[in-house]
């Protein structure tokens, strides 16, 4: 824990002040936006599926050309990035860039924030896979396999996307595991299980809000199958196993191609973007969630940079989940 301390004091040392002030007001300006005027609900209620995909990635290129401009604007001639040395340890080194206000992108960087808001606004929209199932699959399983089977997808879309990310050069590393941090080299896993273990107070007082449980557990949303499934608690935990998979793609696309892809192109500045993007993606869930979601976006972009793997935020991320979905559970079986 001494260790993730010390990353998190270095970043805030080092990073622009100026630049997390005004990225902070313009989150809290989105949350207020999207919390009073429902700015997800209205993306996603436009009617055609291609203009709910134009209008999120739209709001996501808006948002991430303001975070990394006020990035480029305020940035010093000098910053740290993490660099792995021969010796497999992390160490701080100077990544010279130009003036503030003159710094000139690289074209690689430019395609990866181009590419990335469109894979997501992609995975936002509902998938309607109907005309592909099997005549023999009828209701009320025909709903059920769209519902497990829609996730798993989209993540072998995305790894998809990331493999020609890696074949045309955009993303670096000796290997397409390294490149975007799925490795457990320089790890230790005892941090990630302490901070999850920190977050339980936080996940017991959530599990008596209104707000929580009217999400929570996700596999309420399995209700159709009462009467026809028998014991229901197989399909049940194959949902929630489909629902476990979409943090591996989540934790590979924010922590993977958006911090350790990106921070051999401006060092520890990669950080303050994602967490802004990694927060919108969050409009759709509670209040509480969704602004918790931008610090605890930080912390493991962090920790991402520093130990070039996503392990641990995927044990962070993928636990928080799955004890949200129990604390869900046991919040409506004691009302």
């Amino acid at each position: 824990m001494k260790a993730v301390i010390t990353y998190l004091k270095d970043y805030f040392r080092n990073t622009s002040r100026p630049a997390l002030v005004v990225t902070m007001l313009l989150i809290a300006s989105l949350i207020a936006a999207n919390y009073s005027l429902g700015i997800e609900r209205r993306l996603q209620s436009l009617g055609h599926w291609y203009l709910s995909l134009g209008a999120f990635f739209l709001f996501y290129l808006i948002v991430i050309a303001l975070t990394w401009g006020l990035q480029y604007e305020w940035s010093k001639k000098e910053t740290l990035a993490p660099t792995l040395t021969r010796g497999g340890t992390i160490r701080l080194q100077p990544v010279l860039t130009a003036a503030p206000g003159q710094l000139i992108p690289d074209r690689r960087l430019l395609w990866i924030l181009l590419i990335a808001p469109l894979y997501f606004s992609l995975k936002m929209i509902p998938w309607d896979l109907t005309h592909f199932l099997p005549n023999s699959i009828t209701a009320p399983w025909d709903r059920y396999t769209l519902l497990v089977v829609q996730l798993p997808l989209k993540l072998a879309v995305l790894f998809g996307v990331l493999g020609v990310c890696y074949r045309l050069g955009l993303l670096e590393g000796d290997s397409f595991r390294r490149s975007l941090g799925l490795t457990t080299e320089n790890f230790d896993v005892r941090p990630y299980f302490l901070l999850l273990a920190l977050l339980l107070p936080l996940i017991a007082l959530a599990s008596t809000q209104q707000d929580f449980l009217a999400v929570y557990p996700k596999a309420k949303n399995l209700a159709f199958l009462d009467g026809h499934a028998k014991p229901l608690w197989p399909w049940q935990l194959l949902y929630e196993l489909s629902y476990g998979l979409d943090f591996l793609g989540i934790e590979t696309f924010f922590r993977g191609l958006l911090v350790i892809g990106l921070v051999r192109y401006a060092g520890d500045s990669v950080v303050l973007p994602m967490a802004a993007f990694y927060c919108t993606i969050h409009f759709g869930k509670p209040l509480g969630e969704c602004i918790s979601s931008f610090f605890g976006g930080l912390i493991l972009g962090v920790l991402a940079a520093r130990t070039r793997s996503i392990i641990g935020g995927l044990i962070v991320h993928l636990g928080l989940a799955w004890l949200m979905e129990l604390g869900g559970w046991l919040g409506h079986s004691l009302r």
